[in-house]
C-alpha cells in the first residue's frame, strides 16, 4: 500500500509513522531521511542539494522529486512505502503521480491551540539532542537534563509566536494539496489529537475500509 501523510508541524507524523511501517511492513520515506542519504553517499543530487542548502536556498522541485524517483525506484518499496513530507507543492503531487498509484493520503488534523500546546512544551538537551515535554515527558528535575546535568533549552521555531507562523506557511502550503487530493477521493481525514495509539487503530481503521 502506498501512503502520503500529511498534517501540521506537532500533529505526530513522524511517531505516527513509525507505527504505521512497523504494522504495514513497508519503509517510511522522508524527504529530510532521503537528502541526508544522497549528501553522506555523495551522490550527484547530494552534491547539488548540499551545494543549495549551503546557499540558504530552497530545494527546487525538479531536485526533489528526483531524488523520491530514485528512493521509489529501491527494492524494498516494491510492497509499498509511507511517503513523509512529499509532495509538498501541486507540481510535487502530479510527479508523483506519474511515478507510482497512491493509494490514500492521511489527513492528520489539529486544531492550531493544540498545536501549540504540544510544540512550545518541547524542551532540548543541546549536547545529545535528547527531547522532552514538560507535560508528557518531563525531565526529573525541572529544567535540567537527566543524564548530563546541563539545562535545557527551548528552540526558537517551539516558541509560540513561530509555531503560529510555521503553522500559517503550512496551511499556506498544503490547502492546494488537500483540495487536490479530496478532488481524487484519496484523503483521509484523522482526529490527531488522541494518544498514538489510538490514533494508529483509527488509521488503520480507515485503511481497511
Amino acid at each position: 500500500m502506498n501512503i502520503v501523510l500529511l498534517g501540521p508541524p506537532g500533529a505526530g507524523k513522524g511517531t505516527l509513522a513509525a507505527l504505521l511501517k512497523k504494522e504495514l511492513d513497508v519503509p517510511h520515506i522522508s524527504t529530510g531521511d532521503i537528502f541526508r542519504s544522497n549528501i553522506k553517499n555523495g551522490t550527484e543530487l547530494g552534491k547539488k542539494v548540499q551545494g543549495i542548502l549551503a546557499s540558504g536556498s530552497l530545494v527546487p522541485d525538479e531536485v526533489t522529486i528526483e531524488m523520491v524517483r530514485a528512493r521509489l525506484g529501491e527494492d524494498d518499496t516494491a510492497s509499498g512505502y509511507i511517503l513523509d513530507g512529499f509532495p509538498r507543492t501541486i507540481r510535487q503531487a502530479e510527479a508523483l503521480d506519474e511515478m507510482d498509484e497512491i493509494d490514500a493520503v492521511i489527513n492528520f488534523v489539529l486544531d492550531d491551540e493544540e498545536v501549540v500546546k504540544r510544540l512550545s512544551g518541547r524542551r532540548l538537551a543541546p549536547s545529545t539532542g535528547r527531547i522532552y515535554h514538560i507535560i508528557t515527558n518531563p525531565p526529573k528535575k525541572e529544567g535540567f537534563d537527566d543524564e548530563t546535568g546541563e539545562p535545557l533549552i527551548q528552540r526558537d521555531d517551539d516558541k509560540p509566536e513561530a509555531i503560529r507562523h510555521r503553522l500559517d506557511v503550512y496551511r499556506e502550503e498544503t490547502a492546494p494539496l488537500i483540495g487536490y487530493y479530496r478532488g481524487k477521493g484519496r484523503i483521509i481525514d484523522i482526529d490527531a489529537a488522541p494518544a498514538p495509539e489510538e490514533v494508529l487503530k483509527a488509521v488503520l481503521a480507515a485503511l481497511k475500509a
